[in-house]
């Protein structure tokens, strides 16, 4: 969690940069109530909490993010703006079984589906909050140099959530036709219903940095 809290710190400083070098450099042209569409690319800074295991100990790890939204206006001042991202998740973590230690990488790869209220108090910055809905494409682990892959089958049959319940809470920086996205998105649901040493259960952190493109 002090990892996360430094990277969210991080985050706000520059989000804060960029919005006082957009407002010096951006032509006064207010388009808040436009119906926009884009992309977006950037990364996912992941971790998991409500841990529950055998010793078990997770780390971050980085992973994708990728996706389309649209900006929907309802008035200057408040819009609505749904996602679709291909975002990566998952942690690395060590533990120990009967006495004997193991460390492996788990990447789960989500469809989110973020459904968003915009706050605009100006053309340059925009609040975002909301709740997402997520739904398991794949899991992947990588198990002390070995690697599992782990399909639709066997999502269901080693008891993952497919579909997960979570919180969004973000800011997006507009450069007219360029969009700087910093998310903080946390799983409500866990990952499955019981949890063991094998696959414990835990629920999604993520902070999320973008770069996107509007028209």
């Amino acid at each position: 969690m002090k990892n996360l809290s430094t990277k969210v710190a991080v985050l706000m400083v520059m989000l804060f940069s960029t919005i006082s070098f957009a407002q010096e450099t951006t032509v006064d042209n207010d388009d808040r109530d436009q119906l926009r569409f884009g992309f977006k690319a950037g990364v996912n800074f992941s971790n998991v909490y409500d841990e529950e295991g055998n010793d078990f100990v997770a780390d971050g790890k980085v992973g994708v993010a990728a996706g389309v939204f649209a900006q929907i206006p309802l008035g200057k001042l408040f819009g609505f703006q749904p996602e679709a991202i291909y975002s990566q998740k998952g942690f690395k973590a060590t533990g120990s079984v009967l006495g004997f230690g193991y460390d492996y990488t788990r990447t789960s790869t989500y469809l989110d589906i973020p459904l968003l209220i915009q706050v605009k108090p100006a053309k340059q910055f925009t609040i975002v909050a909301g709740p997402q809905f997520s739904y398991l494409l794949e899991t992947k682990n990588k198990f002390n140099g070995s690697s599992n892959t782990a399909t639709e089958d066997e999502i269901n049959s080693n008891n993952y959530k497919k579909n997960i319940f979570g919180f969004v809470v973000g800011a997006d920086v507009n450069f007219d036709q360029l969009v700087l996205s910093g998310r903080m998105g946390w799983d409500i649901s866990k990952s499955d219903s019981d949890g063991n040493s094998d696959t414990p259960r835990y629920k999604n952190q993520v902070i999320q940095v973008t770069l996107g493109y509007r028209f």
